[in-house]
């Protein structure tokens, strides 16, 4: 009896032993959605009376653990009954994340500074216009947020699917559970101090008598407010390709071998940066590709 109970414990300890790892690679290989998920969640909440960002980020994030209740069980039906579709959603999720990282690009290099400028302004103007209905304005946001949310969510998703394929029926719950569970919470405990970084500020700088260190550190916060913001906007990009470019790059035996060939005899650093550069290559013209197909479906569509 007692060693039964022994080798129960054994099998528990392998078995949670298996989780923790594959969550931890999970993770690292879902980090690259992150940036991104932080910066679309954070700019979200732009429009918001400040009094109300806290309240519009809970309500996106309980429709982030709505999302998840409703793509983890997909990912475990689909791993257990097609195995055989974890790879092409793999693929389709790596390329979807290219597409978004080269939109993104396409934004900011066909678009100019006046016109962003101007569509900021025209969502601050909701703030003093009395004509704007507020409460539907938030509700919009909310809604949005959580149709952006469940598309980052099912990359995450995807991804951790891809890397527990080949477990246990059980440890694929438990790993894609604690993933849903993790980044979620991670996420939008994050989203909700960016978004209130910039209040925490104004309170030292108001607080605080002028020159005071505790004012000096107010008045450094609201000058790097929006420089980390566009940090996490360019982080957030470069990990797309990267992520989404190492997922195809992986899904094709050709691309594959050849970026094996060419890193052969070198040294972890060299082969490491070859292995990246070949990852955001890949992922750039993956995106560019895509976007141009998109482009044409909807001319096609519009005729």
């Amino acid at each position: 009896m007692a060693s039964s109970l022994l080798a129960l414990l054994d099998d528990i300890a392998t078995i949670l032993d298996d989780v923790a790892l594959l969550t931890k690679v999970a993770a690292k290989k879902t980090s690259g959605v992150l940036g991104d998920d932080l910066a679309l969640n954070a700019q979200q909440v732009t429009g918001v009376n400040a009094d109300r960002e806290l309240p519009v980020v809970w309500a996106v994030a309980k429709g982030s653990f709505i999302n998840k209740a409703i793509l983890v069980p997909a990912a475990i039906a689909i791993s257990y009954f097609a195995p055989w579709l974890v790879t092409p959603l793999l693929m389709v999720g790596g390329a979807f994340l290219c597409f978004e990282g080269f939109e993104k690009l396409a934004h900011k290099l066909l678009h100019s500074k006046a016109e962003d400028k101007a569509h900021e302004e025209e969502l601050l103007h909701a703030l003093v216009d009395a004509k704007v209905d507020l409460v539907a304005l938030e509700k919009d946001k909310i809604k949005g947020a959580i149709r952006t949310d469940f598309i980052l969510s099912a990359e995450i998703i995807a991804i951790t699917l891809g890397t527990v394929q080949n477990s246990g029926l059980s440890t694929q719950i438990a790993v894609l559970t604690s993933i849903a569970i993790v980044m979620t919470i991670g996420v939008y405990g994050l989203v909700a101090g960016i978004v209130k970084i910039d209040d925490a500020g104004l309170h030292l700088t108001m607080t605080y008598a002028v020159g005071s260190l505790k004012h000096n550190f107010g008045r450094g916060i609201l000058w790097f407010a929006p420089y980390m913001m566009r940090a996490l906007s360019i982080v957030g990009t470069a990990a797309m390709f990267l992520v989404g470019g190492g997922i195809l790059t992986h899904g094709f035996p050709a691309i594959h071998h050849w970026v094996e060939s060419i890193t052969a005899g070198q040294n972890g650093i060299v082969s490491g940066l070859v292995s990246l550069g070949a990852d955001a290559v890949t992922g750039i013209a993956a995106g560019a590709l895509v976007l141009l197909l998109v482009n044409l479906l909807q001319k096609t569509a519009v005729k």
